[in-house]
């Protein structure tokens, strides 16, 4: 560790003699200061790092949220309000609706406090504070074996955080970085209580829907607002018509005057997951076995899904959510796979690692401890790729593509549980899930899931070898000759997992042996627990092995190439962990004769107008709003209403919500996406087409403002205007913010 640590100081000093693109990199916030801080301020930064971050005085940081574990938003007034993407809430939008009052169609906007819709089980956390914990982590793991090692590491992080001074509410997680070579504590605090403020129609939050996703250009208003109420205190508190709007250590001004191309932009959020680091044997397998399988899957998932979201209105609306999270990944799959060809990928890592053992054949240093270190991370690779090409196709099939497959893994785990430990433990389990279990049944359709089912089971047998499937299940499916969907149809209708009330009532049968017998005799669950009893045994225990000896072969490269290319530009992989990436406001050229700006504008939505679509019709008041050119103060020196821009920042999953924030420090946009031919920036970031994609925040308060007439929110906002120095439009008494009792913010309170 004292060696690793040495040589990222040594890569501190070489930094600014050898970047490689500015834009690249997820950075930790706590470490701008002595890593990125200068770099930003010569890309035109006016900020300081302790403005982004600062753990004594209010920051950037402290306006920005983990939304619900899975997005990332922004505090945007002193009341709490959370503006996000409308795909981030886009779940809780379709639990409010219904086809009599259809929110995900026709919008929702409320117009004082009491009209706020609460959200159970939706969180927002924040971060309090980041610490190096990396020698308490590692002490003692010194020549353990890899499973050895990981064991020892869990219980060293459950020290770290046993041992650590936390406040009231505050709660405490320790994360890997560079591989498990550094290790950071994130201290945070978690408010349960979030309602839903505002949402546009779908054919705006959503416009362009499937077509244009992960494309460019792009004029899609994806935003919805959110609050965040506290107790009298401001600290977190369940749901409470007590409790009162948050109070935010800092919340973002909103800057009207916008982006141009070359400006400045900082994106702050939570990326989940990228693997920039990995060897060009990892590559090569997504390339050609993984992405392909997965793309092949979900293909075939969306054609079912599409087909009955078309015959029936009330499907489209309890699938709409569903359908657009298995198209997200099915089309980011295929972009990220194009871009990984198309940018040459393989040959660019084969020549770093070309150049890597050069390094380390040539120095005496290293030759001993790196000589055959790539050989043998290649040589794990290639030993484990049959078994992850199983375990990639198998969670594909068995948990994430039909609901009953979900419901059959709880039920699987009740009769394991309730053989362990009898009614108490099924309750318990049942106290943690139910809730969850309920939200799948609020969009659950027996007769297309069942479609999804069958067709996932004759998916299983075509991409598997039978060795990785059981016999009884093979035996099944002779039984009945291969009809999955007849199978499916009969396992459905004899199932009780059907139906919710049906098996909730029998978790509360007060003898676990009754339980035990109908769940483990009801057909869905017993195949299901057959295909993951025979996994188990077939797949888990030796990947688990393998994955283990990979992970730690991982982490030794990584810490070699910090030692050997000490003049190349290293930051930590996204782990769903705060992290601020930067960049420029940028087009692109993604292939010959084609070169695209970086501005969309309310004109080009008119023109892709398409009444009727389900993708690209419009409401009619955006459209006599365009026509009569009632932009008000939303628009640029074009005289349109900015509608998306494109960045140079790079930005992963969990981005999404992620603010766009100026030289400044104002939002000027929403991170919501990524251009297709640049989703392969998870595994291989190339500048040349690299972009993401955000909405403009004129358009944003256009919307809720021209569109929507919600005064009282936009009146909320503090508007700015830093280039021009224009001032907002004061509000009105009649359109300031109204809470549950009908009362208006104090005189020193209001904008």
């Amino acid at each position: 560790m004292k060696r690793f640590r040495y040589y990222l100081g040594v890569f501190i000093l070489l930094l600014w003699s050898h970047v490689i693109f500015a834009g690249e990199g997820m950075w930790l916030p706590h470490l701008l200061k002595q890593l990125n801080e200068a770099e930003m301020q010569s890309m035109g930064m006016k900020m300081t790092a302790e403005d982004i971050y600062s753990v004594n005085n209010g920051s950037l940081k402290d306006a920005i949220v983990h939304f619900g574990g899975f997005c990332t938003g922004e505090v945007i007034s002193s009341r709490g309000l959370v503006l996000t993407n409308h795909h981030c809430g886009y779940g809780r939008i379709q639990s409010h609706s219904s086809l009599d009052n259809n929110l995900l169609k026709d919008g929702f906007w409320a117009s004082s406090a009491k009209n706020e819709l609460p959200n159970p089980g939706l969180f927002v956390t924040f971060i309090q504070r980041i610490e190096e914990v990396t020698d308490d982590v590692l002490k003692g793991t010194e020549n353990l074996t890899a499973k050895e090692k990981q064991s020892q590491i869990d219980k060293n992080i459950d020290n770290v955080i046993k041992k650590t001074s936390l406040g009231e509410f505050e709660s405490a997680i320790v994360k890997p970085f560079y591989y498990g070579n550094q290790y950071f504590m994130f201290v945070t605090v978690t408010y349960n209580d979030v309602r839903l403020v505002g949402a546009p129609p779908s054919s705006i939050g959503k416009f362009g829907a499937d077509t244009d996703n992960w494309e460019w250009p792009r004029h899609t208003g994806d935003f919805a607002l959110f609050r965040i109420y506290a107790d009298k205190d401001n600290n977190p508190a369940e749901y409470s018509e007590d409790n009162v709007p948050y109070k935010p250590a800092h919340h973002l001004p909103i800057s009207l005057d916008g982006v141009e191309e070359g400006d400045f932009t900082l994106v702050f959020g939570f990326p989940g997951r990228t693997e920039q680091y990995l060897p060009e044997i990892a590559v090569k397998h997504i390339i050609e076995e993984y992405n392909p399988a997965k793309i092949n899957i979900r293909e075939k998932v969306l054609s079912i899904l599409d087909e009955a979201m078309r015959q029936d209105p009330a499907i489209q609306i309890k699938y709409a959510s569903k359908y657009a999270s298995v198209a997200n990944y099915y089309k980011k799959w295929i972009g990220e796979n194009q871009g990984l060809l198309a940018t040459n990928a393989l040959q660019k890592k084969r020549d770093y690692e070309v150049l890597f053992m050069e390094r380390v054949n040539t120095s005496r240093l290293w030759r001993n401890d790196y000589g055959s270190l790539l050989a043998d991370l290649n040589m794990a690779h290639e030993q484990a790729m049959p078994l992850r090409y199983v375990q990639e196709v198998f969670y594909e099939i068995i948990g994430r593509n039909a609901d009953m497959m979900r419901l059959a893994s709880v039920g699987s785990r009740i009769v394991n549980v309730g053989n362990n430990g009898g009614i108490d433990a099924i309750r318990s389990y049942w106290a943690q899930v139910s809730s969850a279990v309920e939200g799948i049944y609020d969009n659950f359709d027996p007769k297309t899931d069942a479609k999804v089912y069958a067709q996932l089971i004759e998916l299983l047998v075509d991409k598997l070898d039978s060795e990785y499937i059981p016999q009884a299940v093979l035996n099944i499916i002779d039984e009945f000759d291969r009809e999955y969907y007849e199978m499916a149809s009969q396992y459905y209708q004899a199932s009780i997992l059907t139906d919710f009330e049906r098996f909730s009532k029998l978790i509360e049968n007060e003898n676990e042996e009754a339980v035990i017998e109908i769940l483990s005799n009801d057909p869905v669950v017993g195949l299901y627990t057959a295909l993951l009893s025979h996994y188990n045994e077939t797949v888990a225990g030796d990947l688990e092995v393998q994955t283990l000896q990979i992970k730690e072969l991982q982490k030794q490269y990584m810490a070699a190439q910090m030692d050997v290319m000490g003049d190349r530009r290293f930051w930590p992989d996204a782990n769903s962990t705060l992290r601020v990436t930067y960049g420029n406001v940028d087009g692109y050229r993604p292939r010959d004769a084609v070169k695209y700006k970086p501005k969309t504008y309310l004109s080009g939505v008119i023109e892709k107008y398409v009444p009727g679509d389900y993708e690209f019709d419009l409401p009619q008041r955006l459209i006599d709003l365009h026509t009569m050119k009632d932009f008000g103060d939303y628009t640029d020196e074009t005289g349109d209403v900015p509608v998306c821009f494109l960045g140079s920042n790079h930005t992963t999953g969990g981005n999404s919500g992620s603010p766009a924030i100026d030289a400044y420090g104002n939002l000027v946009g929403l991170n919501f996406d990524r251009v297709w031919e640049g989703t392969m920036s998870d595994i291989n970031y190339d500048e040349s087409i690299c972009r993401n994609i955000m909405v403009d925040a004129r358009y944003i308060v256009f919307i809720i403002d021209k569109f929507a007439n919600a005064r009282n929110i936009v009146n909320e906002l503090t508007l700015v205007f830093p280039k021009s120095g224009k001032k907002p439009t004061p509000p009105k008494a009649d359109q300031l913010w109204i809470d549950r009792e009908g009362n208006t913010p104090k005189r020193s309170e209001k904008q």
